[in-house]
């Protein structure tokens, strides 16, 4: 038999842990000395520390640790547990994925501040367009919460003009975005010649004209931040301010190779 100190070595946990165990019941030891009081433990015990502490990281509470350990779950209803665990699991890993995709966009920035040429920008009268359109609510104005948002309304929105029997005007898609409380409402747009139609499953809306500063975007929208603020700074520097909602045309997009995207930014202008 091994004492709490040696069986706390064989089962990489720590002494303090192992008594937390046996207060609750989850792992008693297989017996107590009843001069000292040591807690001592098999060999055998080993298993249950390795299924307990797997089942732990996997983030189950002790509680269904225990209900798991002690066969008090059917098959099935241990596997409908896992599932569900691994699809928070997958969706933790997405979240954090994204979230380190915008530490790094944002090191990019702050290591080329000031180097994006701002003459670059284009200032030019963009005609009225009339777009169908479909929208959503995001978080927020980051590409983290943009993306996953617009990217299933494209495809949604070509699935329902087919069925209207509406084909678009040229190629390139439109996004613009505007406040909703706390959060931004989405509009995914692509330009038709069709009037508005109750019967739609989508918006038929007239983006009016505007006089606007343009910059061309290559590569990821995970990056398009650095782009906006170029011409953000380009605006101050030439004694305008935005007016509306800027807009991004997708000129050249492949969802397979978003490094490959080609994105023309407008950001309707007036005179400060």
């Amino acid at each position: 038999m091994f004492t709490i100190g040696d069986f706390a070595k064989l089962g990489g946990v720590s002494v303090r842990m192992l008594r937390h165990y046996d207060a609750i019941g989850l792992l008693p030891p297989a017996s107590v000395d009843p001069a000292s009081g040591y807690r001592l433990y098999r060999a055998e015990q080993l298993w249950r520390l390795n299924k307990l502490v797997a089942l732990k990281d996997l983030g189950f509470t002790l509680q269904q640790v225990q209900a798991i350990l002690d066969d008090r779950l059917d098959v099935a209803e241990l596997r409908g547990m896992l599932r569900l665990r691994r699809e928070e699991l997958a969706a933790q890993v997405a979240a954090d994925t994204a979230r380190l995709a915008m530490v790094e966009a944002r090191l990019r920035m702050i290591e080329e501040e000031g180097r994006m040429p701002t003459q670059d920008v284009t200032v030019k009268q963009i005609a009225p367009l009339r777009v169908a359109e479909l929208t959503a609510v995001a978080e927020g104005y980051i590409p983290a919460h943009i993306g996953p948002v617009i990217s299933p309304l494209y495809p949604e929105l070509m699935r329902r003009l087919d069925k209207a029997g509406i084909t678009p005007l040229g190629a390139p898609a439109i996004a613009y975005y505007e406040p909703d409380g706390d959060n931004v409402l989405v509009h995914a747009a692509m330009q038709v010649a069709d009037a508005p139609d109750p019967a739609h499953d989508f918006t038929v809306v007239d983006l009016p004209e505007v006089h606007a500063a343009t910059l061309i975007h290559h590569g990821p929208m995970d990056d398009v931040l650095a782009s906006i603020q170029t011409l953000a700074r380009w605006i101050e520097q030439h004694g305008y301010r935005p007016l509306g909602y800027h807009r991004e045309v997708y000129l050249d997009y492949h969802p397979d190779s978003p490094e490959t995207g080609i994105t023309e930014l407008q950001v309707p202008i007036t005179p400060a």
